[in-house]
């Protein structure tokens, strides 16, 4: 079993700290936030993932990792140092890693045996070269350093089972001693194990997400022309995913795709093409059906209604997918900023992202609006005069179409997820609007809401 730190205690950082001490390893966590080190020594975990503060609360009683703001004890004698803090998006669309920089620099001027860097932040093609001549640069000790790309596939919400049960690990190297250094740590995974160049590696990450965001922008381009011509894109999605050169996976329309993955990395690679002097035109039109496709919903809705100002608006779900309490390119962002611009009192239901939602807008007057945080779908639907559905978190599943006539003042609903079936809707007579598929028109019988 090895040494290992690792830099960074975000979705990368812990998960890949976390992991390595369930496998065995003895893992330290560096980051620069004492509060924050704190609370994952007291059993907590900063960020709302499944199965990680049970994993994390039993490696740390095992005494297997632990966690410290001191990145000279942990990058001292390790035998590797992963890499996984932040790699954001500037204003135009390249990664700003000022991050992997500074803690480049720490392991420098701090390592003090052979180390094996790994850099599993998302990065740029060629960044791991800079890396290691940069490392090179600052080295205080004559010891080996080499950096290695270990890029990380997991998906939020299923983080933890996504890295124990990966289909392959990607590992990117320039020597013998490196590979299998990487090789293995990785061992107790029982994982297959894809061994390439360092650049290689950089590319497989931003190919892989980039293609995967190509199939939802693609199927929600289908669905755009589904609604015109009269098909239904779940049907025409499930004719599709019987073809194995196509597959089932990422095939839902909807209100486009959001996190900090796909958005950022689509971005990243249009950029790098464009830097070196080629146009990607698949991927950049990716990012723009994403952009229009958040909103689209909104769009109808302003069509159908004469204003929102003084109207009750339900929002059921804000995070950018269920399972996690990210909001990193969440649809919810765009489509509460128009709504609260708009004069529309808002009642929103999300069973993990209010918190961090209320850093963005908090409770109480907002814009021309209001906002409000309830505790159910329930709490929001009553009384409300129409309804808006950004994420298919399972309480929202739950709602009963029924429900929505019997709570709402008007059963209007706007449904960014395809969570219900359109007769369904139909038949409980909810006036129902979704992704890709036809609209249901409310019986009213010569009245305008529900008399409530």
């Amino acid at each position: 079993m090895k040494k290992i730190a690792v830099a960074g205690t975000g979705y990368v950082g812990l998960v890949a700290g976390v992991t390595f001490a369930e496998m065995g390893h003895q893992v330290l966590c560096v980051d620069i936030d004492q509060d924050k080190v704190e609370l994952m020594k007291s059993g907590i975990s900063p960020i709302f993932e499944s199965g990680l503060e049970e994993l994390m609360k039993k490696n740390f009683a095992a005494g297997r990792i632990d966690f410290t703001t001191d990145f000279q004890s942990a990058y001292k004698d390790a035998d590797a140092i992963f890499i996984g803090v932040g790699t954001p998006e500037q204003p135009d669309g390249s990664a700003n890693l000022s991050y992997i920089a500074t803690v480049a620099r720490q392991i420098a001027e701090s390592v003090e045996k052979d180390c094996l860097v790994v850099v599993k932040s998302t990065v740029p093609i060629g960044t791991n070269d800079k890396v290691e001549q940069f490392i090179q640069d600052f080295l205080v000790n004559d010891v080996r350093i080499e950096v290695a790309s270990n890029p990380e596939f997991l998906a939020q919400g299923s983080a933890v089972h996504d890295t124990l049960h990966a289909e392959r690990i990607v590992i990117g190297t320039e020597s013998k001693w490196a590979e299998e250094m990487l090789m293995k740590i990785y061992e107790p995974f029982n994982i297959p194990i894809v061994s390439v160049n360092r650049r290689s590696a950089e590319m497989i990450k931003y190919a892989s997400n980039d293609f995967l965001a190509l199939k939802i922008s693609y199927m929600n381009d289908i669905a755009n022309l589904c609604e015109l011509v009269g098909a239904d894109v779940q049907e025409v999605a499930r004719g599709m995913s019987y073809d194995a050169r196509i597959g089932s996976k990422f095939l839902n329309a909807g209100i486009g795709f959001g996190g900090s993955c796909f958005p950022k990395d689509t971005k990243a690679l249009e950029h790098i093409a464009h830097e070196n002097g080629y146009d990607l035109k698949t991927v950049k039109a990716a990012v723009d059906v994403n952009t229009e496709q958040k909103v689209k919903l909104f769009k109808k809705a302003a069509k159908r209604l004469i204003t929102f100002s003084g109207l009750k608006v339900a929002v059921l779900g804000l995070t950018f997918k269920p399972g996690t309490d990210d909001l990193r390119e969440a649809a919810s962002l765009d489509n509460v900023k128009l709504l609260l611009e708009k004069g529309a009192d808002i009642f929103a239901f999300d069973p993990v992202g209010i918190e961090n939602f209320k850093r963005f807008y908090p409770e109480g007057k907002n814009l021309n609006g209001s906002i409000t945080y309830v505790t159910s779908p329930q709490a929001a639907l009553e009384d409300a005069n129409v309804a808006f559905l950004y994420t298919e978190w399972p309480e929202v599943k739950s709602v009963l179409p029924n429900e929505y006539t019997e709570l709402m003042q008007t059963p209007l609903v706007y449904d960014g997820r395809n969570v219900y079936s359109v007769e369904e809707m139909q038949q409980a007579n909810v006036e129902y609007h979704s992704i890709g598929r036809s609209s249901t028109e409310r019986v009213r019988e010569g009245i305008v809401s529900n008399g409530k």
